[in-house]
């Protein structure tokens, strides 16, 4: 990479509309060099737009998480705080699709063509609400 790439190369590289990269300045999260006007990325920018780009995606982090992350201040969470709430929160959505996982497959196992309420698999995993006597 040259000294600096332009936002054109810089959107065009990670795929990204330019408005994305616009929004991010303006959230704080990258700060272009400007020349005449327009914006160019020094390297370290340029892998904070990469860095940026995989939090959102791979890590699925929001930009409040991002922005926190990468927050110089002392009054924030540093950035493992952040990366470990995440994997936590990630930990705990993977169980929950762990779960849907085994239930529809339950329900695939059903040889009822029609209610499914009647599977048996089902009806085993649901707890009716004991009777009440007066």
């Amino acid at each position: 990479m040259n000294d600096l790439a332009s936002i054109r190369q810089v959107a065009d590289h990670f795929d990204l509309p330019v408005s994305t990269l616009h929004y991010w300045e303006r959230r704080g999260l990258i700060t272009p060099h400007r020349r005449s006007g327009q914006r160019y990325y020094s390297a370290d920018q340029f892998y904070r737009v990469a860095l940026i780009r995989l939090w959102r995606t791979t890590g699925q982090l929001s930009l409040n998480e991002i922005a926190a992350a990468l927050a110089e201040h002392a009054d924030t969470p540093g950035w493992r705080d952040t990366v470990a709430s995440r994997i936590a929160a990630i930990e705990a959505e993977m169980a929950r699709l762990d779960t849907a996982r085994a239930y529809l497959r339950g329900l695939l196992a059903c040889p009822r063509e029609d209610a499914l309420e009647h599977c048996e698999g089902f009806r085993a995993r649901v707890a009716l609400p004991a009777e009440q006597t007066p």
